[in-house]
């Protein structure tokens, strides 16, 4: 990022925050008996935590901004002041969630809070100089929050809102929210019959419906494919294993909080798989490697279970259950560099296919804390350097945001609205192969330590497909759509003809339907164009004798007239090379 896109970043952060004050006043204002918690920025406005057991709803919401604008208006000057302890204490009788933060401070930490007429926060700030700059804003939605997200502590109320400098960014971001609203995955993976999760019996696991597992499949296929010819074996591993697999490999101390609690098998303690890299590395274990023998690419389409509080599921993007593209190469120092550069051009040529061309890259280094020599973190962080050097593609460097193994290059994908989504990553492990002692034989007869990389192209296949319903809102290329031409007969005498066709599809693996219902045809136009079908077929009397379809693309209505055989061989083609 740039250091003016920085300083941009920082005075809107700036504004949000001071907005989040304002709000936290007007509600304080309206409903006295509210008890203040927290209100931060964050990427798109602010939002503010409320204790307030009468609730609010969505009707507070304009009452709140009216008396927001009255605060904004008064032009209060933003006033810091450094308080102690005591005095903190005191400010804040009464506000038992800001007394337990004041508790909670280090002793000889520094405590401020800001003023802006009546109302007091504490807050390190920094805030805008007054009130009257904080420009354009829109309280967007109420919704539940924990106190510090924990279950197991109060149900709160959360107000976000969004701020801008003018009313011009306002109106497009609020357009940007309602695009976005119509492109929400949910809404349209019940529309389009994909998916539904099993609130009842498994919150945040996921049913595909046969249309939701006719995409996945395309995709599935498509990885597969990639893969062997990208030079990747297949492997398949079990869903538990031992607990003692995830002691060794580090897991269980470092994500216990992610994973579900053992069973007893046999007496024995097991552990549904949060990851599937330790049972990578058991095939690697099963037989001692020559130098000749690596690089070794594995890839799997591995379903992996974590724990999820239920206060973060949300349809496809957050589950418990999900199937992540993994892969794990395990090679030679000297084969690194070649091994990074290769996955990542295949990263980007597979996001490429499925649509997206704009991307937000990240080379993150050595954190404080961190397991392994100063000399691997720097072969490993240079050979990440050089492969994005040589990209000639804008990246960022994240410092100290590696994982604690070793550094990484993170690519967030841009979809149709411009926003950023974290699907690849590409990440340099010596901890691993050193924890499992790892060896291969080398060219001079003596035993080595492999590197593994760990990769994901699209993470979880649950959220890669819920980001793909929102950059397309659902409308498919042909080469992914689950269904991607319907034959629409005008009357019965059509029908035969038509399931001729859609056999001779079938035949190339092509997913073409017939509708044979009794219904008039502009009605299977309609419905046709509801699900977001591709390609249109009408086949009438003329039709037939020709030996043709009238073709009707989504969105885009007649095309004429065309041989049957050559509509199919467009198909053919169009999914051949993923369009």
């Amino acid at each position: 990022m740039s250091k003016s896109a920085q300083e941009k970043e920082a005075r809107l952060e700036k504004l949000r925050h001071s907005a989040a004050h304002v709000m936290a006043d007007a509600v304080k204002r309206l409903f006295p008996d509210v008890r203040i918690t927290i209100g931060p920025a964050i990427a798109d406005g602010f939002y503010y935590d409320f204790d307030y057991p009468k609730g609010f709803s969505d009707d507070d919401l304009p009452k709140i901004e009216e008396e927001m604008k009255k605060i904004v208006a008064e032009r209060q000057p933003f006033e810091c002041e450094e308080v102690t302890r005591d005095k903190a204490r005191e400010l804040f009788k009464g506000e038992p969630y800001k007394q337990e933060l004041i508790d909670e401070l280090p002793e000889g930490e520094k405590i401020t809070v800001y003023r802006h007429g009546d109302f007091t926060d504490l807050c390190r700030g920094p805030h805008v100089k007054t009130t009257g700059e904080i420009g354009a804003f829109k309280l967007l939605k109420v919704a539940g929050a924990y106190w510090r997200g924990d279950e197991k502590n109060a149900q709160l109320q959360r107000i976000y809102g969004t701020a801008f400098p003018s009313p011009k960014e306002l109106r497009k971001h609020l357009d940007l929210l309602k695009e976005a609203e119509k492109r929400d995955h949910r809404r349209l993976g019940k529309e389009l019959d994909l998916y539904s999760t099993m609130d009842e019996y498994g919150a945040g696991l996921v049913l595909w419906h046969p249309m939701g597992g006719r995409l996945r499949l395309a995709i599935e296929d498509y990885w597969r494919e990639a893969h062997r010819r990208g030079g990747y074996d297949i492997v398949f591993t079990p869903h538990i294993a031992r607990l003692d697999l995830w002691k060794a490999s580090g897991h269980w101390d470092f994500y216990r909080e992610s994973m579900y609690a053992p069973m007893m098998i046999d007496d024995v303690e097991y552990e549904l798989k949060p990851m599937n890299c330790p049972f990578h590395i058991q095939i690697y274990k099963s037989k001692m490697h020559s130098y000749r023998d690596l690089p070794l690419r594995w890839a799997e389409l591995g379903t992996v279970y974590r724990y999820e509080r239920s206060g973060v599921l949300h349809g496809l993007m957050r589950v418990r259950g999900f199937t992540q593209d993994d892969a794990h190469i395990f090679c030679r120092p000297e084969q690194l560099e070649d091994e990074i550069k290769r996955v990542f051009d295949f990263s980007l040529d597979v996001l490429r296919t499925f649509g997206f061309k704009d991307f937000d890259i990240y080379l993150s280094t050595k954190p404080e804390k961190h397991v392994g020599s100063d000399e691997s973190w720097e072969l490993a962080t240079n050979a990440l350097k050089a492969t994005l050097d040589k990209s000639e593609l804008e990246y960022e460097v994240d410092p100290g945001e590696g994982v604690f193994y070793g550094p990484k290059i993170d690519i967030k994908i841009k979809d149709a609205l411009g926003r950023s989504w974290q699907c690849s990553t590409i990440q340099v492990d010596f901890n691993l192969p050193e924890r499992y002692n790892l060896e291969y034989v080398g060219s001079d007869g003596e035993r080595h330590q492999p590197i593994m990389i760990h990769r994901a192209l699209m993470g979880s296949l649950e959220r890669f497909v819920g980001v793909l319903i929102e950059h397309y809102a659902g409308v498919f290329p042909a080469w992914l759509a689950p269904v991607q031409a319907k034959l629409l007969p005008i009357t019965d005498e059509q029908i035969d003809y038509c399931r001729a066709i859609a056999d001779k599809c079938a035949a190339l693996d092509l997913r073409v339907e017939v509708d044979v219902r009794n219904e008039k045809l502009g009605l299977k136009i309609r419905e046709a164009q509801i699900s977001k079908v591709p390609y249109m077929l009408v086949v009438g009397k003329k039709e037939v004798e020709a030996n043709a379809v009238a073709v009707r693309l989504h969105g885009k209505g007649d095309e004429g007239v065309v041989p049957a055989d050559e509509f199919i061989e467009r198909l053919k083609k169009e999914v051949q090379e993923h369009k």
